[in-house]
């Protein structure tokens, strides 16, 4: 059992729900991201997901876009393996919180999915989300996951028939990842019925995690889409409150940290309500 299902068990165990945290590695600088990940962590964040600056993003919204933009821009841009070095100096002061890396296949193609997938695992990563790797893919590399001990989430959306929706259940492990809104990261347009019947329709098909992720940019946002998961995904507004610190990077260990705890209060107080 990896990071990831020994929380979840946990936190089912506490009728509690999960907060998973995403901030773009090398944003404003590596020293920064690692500075950010601890405060997150100390603000309330239960999983870190950190996100592989890729060129040519198919799901991600503006804030972080120019975040990834940011990361490869310059005369140090941040590669994949310096997003592992961060995941392992992260990893030797932090043994318990659960992390991920999200981003794109063509990311880990260009390093090779086995050197990827021993890397990440010596790294200290427990699970990988790959918004581009279709389930039909993905059978070929599966043993190398698994032989990692690595968790391969998936996404599933609002368009996604409920028959692909059971394949992907099955394909998937750690959790489900279900985007909550027809769009990209960041968006706007939440829609609470029609969340809460995706939710019902999901969970008949599987005992696993689900987190809701995209569109979650607010506490009050938090709490009302908290009834319907397993945990949420927040990652578009910490990305863009790093960004308007740039110029002041010794700022945003304090204001993740207290943008978590907001969050993570607003997510206990939907839990117990």
């Amino acid at each position: 059992m990896n990071r990831i299902d020994a929380l979840f068990a946990s936190l089912r165990a506490r009728s509690r729900k999960a907060f998973t945290a995403f901030i773009t590695a090398g944003d404003p600088s590596l020293q920064v991201t690692l500075g950010a990940m601890h405060a997150l962590v100390e603000g309330g964040a239960d999983i870190l997901e950190l996100g592989i600056p890729f060129s040519d993003p198919e799901s991600d919204g503006a804030d972080i876009q120019a975040a990834s933009m940011r990361a490869l821009a310059g005369e140090s841009p941040t590669r994949l393996v310096d997003v592992l070095a961060i995941a392992r100096e992260f990893r030797s002061v932090n043994q318990e919180t659960p992390l991920l890396l999200m981003g794109y296949l063509n990311s880990l193609l260009a390093m090779g999915v086995q050197s990827f997938a021993h890397h990440a695992r010596q790294s200290g990563v427990d699970g990988v989300v790959l918004v581009n790797l279709p389930i039909e893919e993905f059978d070929q590399m599966r043993p190398i996951f698994e032989r990692e001990q690595l968790s391969v989430v998936f996404l599933v959306t609002p368009t996604t028939s409920a028959q692909r929706a059971a394949k992907i259940a099955d394909t998937a492990s750690g959790f489900l990842y279900y985007v909550s809104l027809k769009g990209v990261t960041g968006a706007s347009h939440l829609d609470l019925n029609d969340l809460a019947r995706q939710a019902v329709r999901l969970r008949k098909l599987t005992d696993m995690p689900i987190q809701i992720g995209f569109g979650i940019r607010t506490p009050e946002a938090a709490a009302h889409t908290a009834p319907y998961a397993d945990g949420l995904i927040v990652g578009s507004a910490l990305v863009k409150r790093m960004a308007a610190l740039a110029d002041t990077p010794q700022k945003i260990p304090d204001a993740m940290r207290q943008m978590a705890g907001e969050f993570r209060a607003a997510i206990d107080q939907a839990g117990t309500s």
